[in-house]
């Protein structure tokens, strides 16, 4: 089975306990991106969608930035997970399970949607762009991370991350489902956005317990990030 997000709830549990390398990997992950988002935007007093929350490493992050965190899943043993952590953190951070192609969110609700390791498994890749423009404020942005679509990514993605190295579960990703740059500045300017600069993450290091560290990479041929404004 290719896409399988049951993986979420079966980890759940387990998710802050640093027990299980893959959810560790998404862990490490979380610092990489934040370096690069920091610079394109200020935290502090906004409100933020973390779309795509999952147990909640990202939200956490940006509450500790001043943001004023919103976070929605699909996966309901994530998000009680994500609950859990926040309360035992006395951390005011709103979750609720959605999916991102009907966002229960009025209009205009936010400052910025940041949305990781997420639209390479959606169905309907338009409609969450859509929705994600309607909840943005003008001015607002969205920032986010992807996977390319080539022969280079599905071998480092799929056959090394996953059937090798077993970073991820096997499954967790349909290569068909990835996205190329210029299809997703297509897909961002039909909904409303304006795309803006693109760069690559990836590896970068290994630290003391064997896992991956990550960082900006200046090629986008695997891994991307990127931001795209609501225009004002």
């Amino acid at each position: 089975m290719r896409n399988d997000q049951s993986i979420y709830d079966d980890v759940a549990a387990q998710w802050w306990s640093d027990e299980i390398r893959w959810v560790r990997t998404l862990k490490n992950l979380v610092p990489a991106r934040l370096r690069w988002m920091d610079r394109q935007f200020d935290w502090a007093g906004r409100d933020v969608l973390d779309l795509g929350c999952a147990g909640g490493f990202m939200a956490e992050a940006l509450d500790a930035r001043g943001a004023r965190v919103s976070g929605i899943d699909p996966s309901t043993g994530a998000i009680a997970a994500a609950r859990d952590h926040a309360q035992q953190q006395d951390l005011d951070i709103a979750y609720q399970t959605g999916v991102g192609e009907a966002l229960p969110y009025a209009g205009a609700q936010f400052d910025a949607v940041v949305c990781v390791d997420v639209l390479e498994h959606v169905q309907d890749l338009g409609q969450v762009l859509a929705e994600v423009c309607r909840v943005l404020r003008p001015g607002g942005c969205l920032l986010f991370d992807t996977i390319n679509r080539n022969p280079l990514a599905r071998l480092a993605t799929i056959t090394i991350a996953e059937d090798v190295l077993r970073l991820l579960p096997k499954g967790t990703h349909d290569p068909a489902l990835f996205i190329r740059p210029q299809e997703l500045r297509d897909q961002l300017e039909a909904a409303g956005l304006t795309p803006g600069r693109f760069t690559g993450l990836g590896p970068r290091g290994i630290n003391r317990r064997g896992d991956i560290t990550f960082g900006r990479l200046p090629l986008t041929a695997i891994l991307y990030m990127g931001k795209a404004d609501k225009p004002a």
